[in-house]
C-alpha cells in the first residue's frame, strides 16, 4: 500500500497516514502521534475504535436499519464514521466540517470517499461553519456527531451551551446529537459536558467503560443527547438506548436518568466564559515505544 508524505497542520502538528499491520486493509491517521481515526477501506461497516464503535451502534439504532438519514458530521479525521453510514444506510446526505484542508486532502489520497456517496466537506472551524449552515438544514439534520479534536483534545470553545445551542436548531423533531468526550480522573470535563447537553438539549445517555466512566481511567465516554418532547411521541427517552449496550464493545455501561443525575453531582453546565479544553491524555497511552 503506497501512502501519502505526512503534512504539516495549521497548529503545527504533523498528520500521518499509516498502514495497519494488524488488520490487513486498514489505516490509521494520527496527528501529533495520536491515533485520530482507523479506515477498514475493505469493509467500511468495520469499526475498531471502542468509542467509534459505539457510536455506530447508535446509527443502526436510532433509524429503521438501512433508512437512509441527514447527518452533520463536526470534525472529519479520515472519514470513518461518514463512510460508515454510507455503508450502512446508503443513500444518506452528510456533510462533515474540518478545519484543516491539508489533513483532508491527506486522507482523501490516502482513501477517496466512495464516488457515489453524498458526501460534502466543509472546510472552516466548526463552530463558525455552523453559524452560516443552510437554512435548508434548519430542522432537517437527523444526526450531529461532535467528534472536534485539536491534536488529542478538544478546544474550549467546541464544549459550551452557547457552541451547542447552535446545534440544537438544526435537528429534526427527534434528531440527536452524539459528542465524543476523552476524560481521566474524576471525568470533571466529561461531567460537565453532560450537564451541558442536558441543559440545552434536555435527555442525555453516557455510554463508555466501566473503569473510565468512574474517573480510574482516561478514555472516551460517548455522550447521547434528544431534545425530542416525550410527550409528542417524540422518544425523549430514547428508548432504544438498552440495545447499545448488547451490541458491545465490553465491558460498557449506560448512565441515564438517577444514575446520570449522581454522576453529574455538582459539575454544572459549562459556559463560553468558563470553558475549558479536555484534559490532555498520559503520554504513555499512545507511546509506541
Amino acid at each position: 500500500m503506497r501512502l501519502p508524505e505526512p503534512v504539516v497542520l495549521s497548529d503545527g502538528l504533523v498528520a500521518e497516514i499509516e498502514e495497519d499491520r494488524w488488520v490487513p486493509g486498514s489505516i490509521v491517521l494520527t496527528v501529533d502521534g495520536t491515533p485520530q481515526s482507523h479506515v477498514n477501506l475493505r469493509d467500511p461497516g468495520d469499526l475498531f475504535f471502542e468509542y467509534v464503535r459505539r457510536i455506530g451502534h447508535v446509527v443502526d439504532l436510532f433509524r429503521l436499519p438501512g433508512a437512509p438519514i441527514s447527518a452533520l458530521h463536526l470534525g472529519g479525521g479520515a472519514f470513518t464514521l461518514p463512510r460508515y453510514i454510507e455503508a450502512t444506510r446508503p443513500g444518506s446526505r452528510q456533510q462533515v466540517v474540518e478545519l484543516e484542508t491539508a489533513l483532508v486532502d491527506l486522507v482523501r489520497e490516502a482513501a477517496p470517499l466512495p464516488k457515489r456517496a453524498s458526501i460534502r466537506v466543509r472546510h472552516g472551524d466548526a463552530r463558525a461553519v455552523l453559524g452560516r449552515l443552510p437554512d435548508g438544514m434548519r430542522g432537517a439534520t437527523d444526526l450531529v456527531v461532535v467528534d472536534v479534536f485539536a491534536g488529542s483534545r478538544t478546544p474550549a470553545h467546541v464544549s459550551s451551551a452557547e457552541f451547542y445551542e447552535l446545534i440544537r436548531p438544526l435537528l429534526t423533531g427527534d434528531g440527536i446529537v452524539v459528542v465524543n468526550a476523552t476524560d481521566g480522573a474524576g471525568q470533571g470535563f466529561t461531567r460537565g459536558q453532560a450537564a451541558t447537553l442536558r441543559s440545552v438539549f434536555g435527555t442525555v445517555a453516557a455510554v463508555g467503560e466501566p473503569q473510565t466512566l468512574k474517573g480510574r481511567r482516561f478514555g472516551n465516554v460517548v455522550l447521547v443527547a434528544s431534545a425530542a418532547d416525550a410527550s409528542s411521541g417524540g422518544g425523549a427517552d430514547l428508548d432504544w438506548l438498552p440495545r447499545l449496550l448488547a451490541g458491545g464493545p465490553h465491558p460498557a455501561r449506560m448512565l441515564v436518568g438517577r444514575e446520570l443525575d449522581e454522576w453529574i453531582g455538582g459539575a454544572r453546565p459549562v459556559t463560553d466564559a468558563d470553558a475549558s479544553a479536555s484534559p490532555l491524555p498520559p503520554r504513555e497511552l499512545f507511546d509506541r515505544g
